[in-house]
């Protein structure tokens, strides 16, 4: 295991656990903003691991997990404004 894993680990442990705890409570706009914070903490994960394991496609799937975060984020934000 090298240092690219343990930082892995790390990140896939800190930041992780208080978004699951955030996005599992409040209102539809808390959990939301867990949402987000979760799939900012994945994208992060997957970078790491990427250059741990050094597989560049594995980039790819960081990438396209961050666009696709974004358009959903503003998807649930778009449906979200009509309950007010």
């Amino acid at each position: 295991m090298n240092a690219w894993l343990w930082a892995a680990a790390v990140l896939l442990v800190l930041p992780v656990a208080p978004a699951l705890l955030v996005s599992s409570r409040g209102n539809a706009l808390d959990r939301l903003l867990g949402l987000e914070m979760l799939s900012s903490a994945l994208v992060l994960v997957l970078l790491v691991l990427a250059q741990g394991y050094a597989r560049t496609s594995y980039v790819d799937v960081a990438l396209v997990l961050a666009v696709l975060s974004f358009t959903g984020t503003l998807v649930f934000t778009r449906l979200l404004s009509g309950r007010r």
